[in-house]
């Protein structure tokens, strides 16, 4: 099974179940019924913010510890220089 197949099968299970307790098909032990009409109706927008939370955290990690890869550091500006380069023969002005 790859990966992305398994992840379809978690979100889909993972789905079923929360729709069966937001419809009130299923009880969730252990927990008051109250408090579970609070929350169920929040719980996607919860993850979706931490969702975007972790893919900005993570982006802004990239960019701060980017310097850390001489490598690939050396390769982008050289990236960049070529295009410029290819630019500037089209007659682009870059600069």
């Amino acid at each position: 099974m790859t990966r992305a197949q398994r992840v379809a099968v978690i979100s889909l299970v993972l789905t079923t179940l929360y729709f069966l307790v937001f419809f009130e098909t299923l009880q969730v032990p252990l927990v008051d019924d109250a408090v579970v009409q609070q929350i169920l109706p929040v719980l996607p927008w919860w993850l979706l913010v931490s969702f975007g939370s972790y893919s900005l955290w993570s982006l802004g990690w990239g960019l701060f510890t980017f310097r850390d890869c001489p490598e690939a550091y050396e390769e982008l500006l050289t990236e960049i220089s070529q295009a410029k380069n290819e630019l500037r023969n089209r007659g682009v002005t870059v600069d």
